[in-house]
């Protein structure tokens, strides 16, 4: 698996956002939510899962779509299951790190 990953530096730390490539340019909409994957806060380089376990590390915030991107941060600890929210099917995450 894929995806598509972009780092956006601000003043707080490093946002990293992870998507899954499969899912890239659609939309998903809920009841309460919109996942709009066409926009260019999504747009990035593709990465491998390897990659992408090593970008987690260099992280403060982390935003996640997709369900091979939010298992990395199940199968890391970094997010309890509980906590995932769900568009449409397709699991989204976000990650404050300490």
């Amino acid at each position: 698996m894929n995806f598509i990953t972009a780092q956006k530096q601000s003043h707080h730390g490093l946002l990293l956002v992870v998507t899954d490539f499969d899912i890239m340019g659609k939309k998903f909409e809920g009841k309460k939510m919109l996942l709009d994957l066409t926009k260019e806060f999504y747009k990035g380089e593709r990465k491998t899962k390897e990659e992408v376990k090593q970008l987690f590390l260099t992280a403060r915030y982390i935003h996640l779509t997709g369900k091979a991107a939010v298992a990395i941060a199940l199968e890391m600890d970094y997010i309890n299951a509980e906590k995932i929210l769900w568009v449409k099917g397709i699991p989204h995450a976000e990650i404050v790190s300490e």
